[in-house]
């Protein structure tokens, strides 16, 4: 009876050993087949993408297409799902004001933005954006012509300055502003805040703080007659137009001279400043807390790229990119896990978005600079350069994972250049 038993115990093993190795090799084949087919799949997709297979001969918007070839006819290294991370202001409907307009891109028409928005405005000549505070702070950069900016601090203190093109300035959460457009034509400027969905229609206003406290009320704190109090704007004024004003210096004196204005520096010469890399690709001036102390919360970098240049392939660490396209066209390549990979086209008044840590590089597609702003909800500007990290690991690991030999990559630059020519 035992010996029947370890015959038995013998036969099952040997079946349980047969029923894994046979499954065993079935997974194997049914992986190297899987691979297979992946990597036959992959190769047709590439294939079909660039021949008669992309073909449409029906309708189509030429005018979209040729502005945004990459998206509709990707590359062969694009790959998975996604989102789109472009915008255009040039598609936003315009609020339009007597002595001006205004649009935005926020999280309504960016999803993928969750921690920026950007509002373009233009004010005439002597019009005013009219006083008013945020919830969130305002990093603002001058487009085009001149500009009377006015900040408080909460403890009384005034700034008052002019702003002209490429000039910025900074606006904390909760101090109260104005702007006003100067001659000879008024002025334009991008308007960035570190919160994906706020929206410039949700601004405090001076007007309606006025309007809905009662009228004894503000006479009582004002000193003022209950007949001057019911002259006030019945609605937001918004944006309005006004007169030119008079010389910097006589509104500073106007308002009481050195004992109250601001010791705080709330403006910025960002186009003018020295710039802070310099290459054959082009050129980055970068400001953040560093060399503009106010700004702590949001912070850019004014990029200039020669036509054929890159930014170089990197990442941000430290924030997600919001980027405005000033001139020029290029196109941006951004990959996220697993192996998800998408190209985008950008002309000028288009936005871009890249998540924190997403792999990028931009790329001058034209024949003429490319100007663009990279703006970041941070306190200091933050890039990993993908070259530099590939020159600054031991060889025998470069080699392991690229199959790049010691002498070869010597060819890599060593140094973060940012911008790199054709």
């Amino acid at each position: 009876m035992r010996k029947e038993m370890e015959e038995d115990v013998l036969v099952e093993n040997q079946s349980r050993r047969k029923f894994i190795g046979n499954s065993s090799l079935a997974l194997v084949v049914a992986a190297l087949a899987n691979v297979t087919a992946e990597g036959q799949q992959k190769a047709n997709t590439q294939k079909a993408e660039h021949d008669h297979s992309s073909s449409d001969p029906g309708q189509e918007n030429k005018t979209l297409l040729d502005l945004n070839p990459n998206s509709n006819t990707p590359p062969p290294t694009d790959h998975g799902d996604v989102l789109p991370f472009w915008y255009s202001f040039d598609l936003v409907k315009k609020r339009v004001e007597e002595g001006g307009w205004t649009h935005e891109v926020t999280q309504r028409e960016l999803p993928v933005s969750k921690n920026v928005a950007g509002v373009n405005m233009r004010l005439t000549a002597g019009s005013y954006r009219e006083m008013h505070w945020h919830t969130a702070d305002e990093w603002a950069y001058v487009l085009y012509g001149n500009a009377r900016v006015t900040v408080m601090h909460p403890d009384g203190s005034q700034f008052i300055g002019d702003v002209r093109e490429g000039d910025l300035w900074i606006f904390p959460a909760g101090f109260p502003h104005s702007i006003q457009g100067l001659g000879p034509d008024g002025t334009e400027f991008l308007l960035v805040f570190p919160q994906g969905d706020f929206s410039e229609d949700g601004t405090f206003l001076l007007s309606e703080f006025m309007a809905h406290i009662p009228p004894e009320v503000v006479a009582k704190n004002t000193g003022l007659s209950i007949e001057t109090i019911s002259d006030f704007p019945e609605a937001p004024m918004y944006i309005f137009p006004g007169s030119v004003p008079g010389s910097l210096e006589q509104d500073k004196k106007e308002i009481g001279g050195e004992a109250v204005l601001s010791k705080l520096q709330y403006t910025f010469h960002l186009k003018s400043m020295e710039p802070t890399r310099v290459t054959h690709g082009g050129e980055v001036r970068i400001v953040d807390s560093r060399n503009f102390p106010l700004s702590t919360r949001i912070v850019g970098a004014l990029v200039t790229l020669k036509p054929g240049g890159i930014r170089e392939m990197h990442w941000h660490p430290n924030a997600s990119e919001w980027q405005f396209w000033i001139a020029g066209k290029g196109r941006m390549t951004m990959v996220l896990p697993v192996a998800n990979a998408r190209t985008m086209d950008f002309n000028a008044n288009d936005v871009g978005y890249v998540p924190p840590n997403a792999g990028h590089y931009i790329e001058n597609t034209g024949d003429s600079d490319v100007v663009f702003l990279e703006l970041f909800a941070a306190s200091e500007f933050m890039d990993v350069s993908l070259n530099q990290w590939l020159r600054r690991v031991p060889s025998e690991m470069l080699k392991a994972h690229l199959n790049i030999d010691v002498a070869t990559a010597k060819v890599i630059p060593s140094e973060k250049l940012q911008l790199l020519p054709l």
